[in-house]
């Protein structure tokens, strides 16, 4: 595994795994979020975030971590693993929920600072609305890549998959 990709719905746990993984797998780790954001929320051009994206994937060693669909096939193409905690979306709202809680007004190790951690209805409504719209886009760009894609359902089945391959 030397280009690796973790995909999933918001709150799966993405950024948490890849910050896991990078360091015991010897892989420089990129966050989308740092792509996709600067300081306070505002959105990247998507041409510097195509320009930034195709700078990271350039490279022979990486874990990205993060959807961003519009942007997912260049990853796709160049990734050799794709980790895709496919979660269920309840838990993942669990999961944003105490992150909320935990994390409001500062901003997390996976996005840009000046990104503080809050409540925002839309993303919620994102979220929520996972399986009949992010997910069908998802799964039909991962669809011609199935032999790279390790689909985990569940944290026990991704604890399981870590320790299979020593990293746990």
């Amino acid at each position: 595994m030397n280009r690796v990709i973790i995909i999933g719905p918001c709150g799966s746990g993405k950024s948490t795994l890849a910050r896991e993984l990078a360091p015991r797998m010897g892989l420089p780790l990129i966050h989308m979020d740092q792509l996709g954001w600067q300081a306070g929320w505002v959105e990247t051009e998507k041409a510097e975030l195509r320009a930034r994206l195709a700078e990271a994937v350039a490279g022979e060693r990486w874990l990205i971590e993060g959807n961003y669909g519009s942007v997912l096939p260049p990853r796709l193409e160049r990734a050799d693993t794709v980790i895709y905690l496919d979660f269920p979306i309840r838990l993942c709202l669990a999961r944003l929920i105490k992150r909320i809680v935990t994390l409001r007004g500062q901003s997390r190790p996976d996005v840009p600072e000046g990104c503080p951690e809050r409540f925002d209805l839309a993303f919620f409504w994102y979220v929520m609305n996972w399986n009949t719209g992010p997910r069908v886009r998802t799964e039909a760009h991962i669809a011609p890549y199935a032999d790279k894609v390790i689909r985990l359902r569940s944290p026990d089945a991704l604890a399981q998959w870590r320790k299979a391959n020593n990293l746990a």
